[in-house]
């Protein structure tokens, strides 16, 4: 009698895979972040042990959004969803309450303390490196409550992740330290860098405020501008979510140097130099200190 070996192994491959149960995409908690920094933190923490969608993705604005019916569905089949609160997405409860499904609400910046601008919360809470430390643990506990089998690893990707934050921060603090205190001002299209001017000791000027749906009065933005003419300032900064117009506009009139492109509110897109929180804010620290230093304020 001829035994058929490759058929055995093969009916053997099989059995054992029918034993394990399926190893599809469908066993992993399905999350759903509000934007892209969000999203990038989401994916540090779970790695590969959850599916993680984003509904404001790389170089677009979160607070211009309008969530479509994608957006919906992605919220409908989620696990958790993660939102940043503060305010930042003016559109989040519609959107979760007429998408139905039974996903748990995760808001990232519980525990932070936040500052205010022009009487209103300062939504741009990830702009301060120890606040990202917050976000990611909040994270953590999250996912560990949600998939209780995983917790260690969640814990132990937190654990990395935060560790190089902490030493990033620890760095920018000693190089920005080291500025004059006359050399610290920094001009960005709207108000989203808070946090980070107080991590820092720097000073951030902008002709919007914190929400990019507001637009200077005539009369502001040429305050503005005549404050910059007789200050001055370190650089100016588009932004990669808003229109480069009136930061150009106040290049122009007042001579000072567009010292390039910061990301505030959104990753950009692959192939560019924020694809992750971490290039963020490598990239925009950089970018500020080169500036600051090359202008001699």
């Amino acid at each position: 009698m001829e035994i058929n070996l490759k058929r055995i192994i093969g009916a053997l491959a099989l059995s054992l895979l029918a034993f394990a149960g399926p190893a599809s995409a469908s066993d992993r908690l399905q999350v759903v972040a509000s934007f892209s920094i969000l999203g990038d933190m989401v994916r540090q923490v779970t790695g590969d042990l959850a599916d993680v969608a984003t509904i404001v993705g790389p170089d677009a604005d979160a607070h211009l959004y309008q969530p479509n019916t994608a957006d919906a569905k992605a919220v409908a089949g989620a696990d958790i969803v993660f939102v940043n609160g503060l305010g930042f997405e003016t559109w989040s409860d519609a959107l979760i309450n007429n998408a139905g499904g039974d996903a748990s609400v995760i808001v990232a910046t519980g525990g932070v303390e936040p500052i205010l601008v022009d009487g209103e919360i300062d939504p741009h809470a990830w702009n301060a490196l120890t606040n990202g430390v917050i976000y990611v643990e909040n994270i953590a506990a999250a996912m560990a409550a949600a998939d209780a089998g995983n917790a260690d690893a969640y814990k132990a990707n937190a654990a990395s992740y935060i560790a190089k934050l902490r030493a990033l921060h620890a760095g920018a603090a000693d190089r920005f330290g080291s500025l004059p205190e006359g050399g610290r001002t920094v001009v960005t299209a709207h108000d989203a860098f808070g946090y980070l001017a107080d991590s820092y000791g720097l000073n951030f000027l902008a002709p919007v405020g914190i929400d990019t749906e507001a637009e200077p009065s005539a009369s502001e933005l040429a305050a503005l501008i005549a404050h910059l003419k007789e200050t001055g300032a370190g650089a100016l900064f588009v932004e990669n979510i808003t229109s480069p117009a009136l930061i150009e506009q106040i290049s122009k009139e007042t001579g000072l140097k567009i010292g390039g492109r910061l990301f505030s509110d959104a990753l950009s897109e692959r192939g560019g130099p924020a694809t992750s929180y971490v290039a963020m804010f490598e990239h925009n620290l950089g970018a500020i200190m080169t500036a600051l230093q090359d202008s001699g304020n």
